[in-house]
C-alpha cells in the first residue's frame, strides 16, 4: 500500500513539475493527509476483493 502511494505522489509530482514549471514545497500534515485519505479511498477495493467477493466464491464452490 505504502508502495502505491509513493507511486501515484511521484506521478503528481512529475504532472505538478510538468504543468507549473516547479513542484510546490509541502510539510508533513500535507503527506499525512493524502495517506489517510488513499487509504479512504482504497477501503471499498478492499472490502470488495477481500470481505465481500471471497465469500461468494467458497458457498459457489
Amino acid at each position: 500500500m505504502a508502495i502505491l502511494y509513493f507511486v501515484t505522489g511521484a506521478l503528481a509530482m512529475g504532472l505538478e513539475a510538468q504543468g507549473h514549471g516547479s513542484v510546490y514545497a509541502q510539510n508533513w500534515a500535507f503527506y499525512a493527509t493524502t495517506f489517510c485519505l488513499f487509504l479512504v479511498f482504497a477501503f471499498p477495493g478492499f472490502v470488495f476483493r477481500y470481505l465481500w467477493h471471497a465469500p461468494r466464491k467458497a458457498a459457489a464452490e
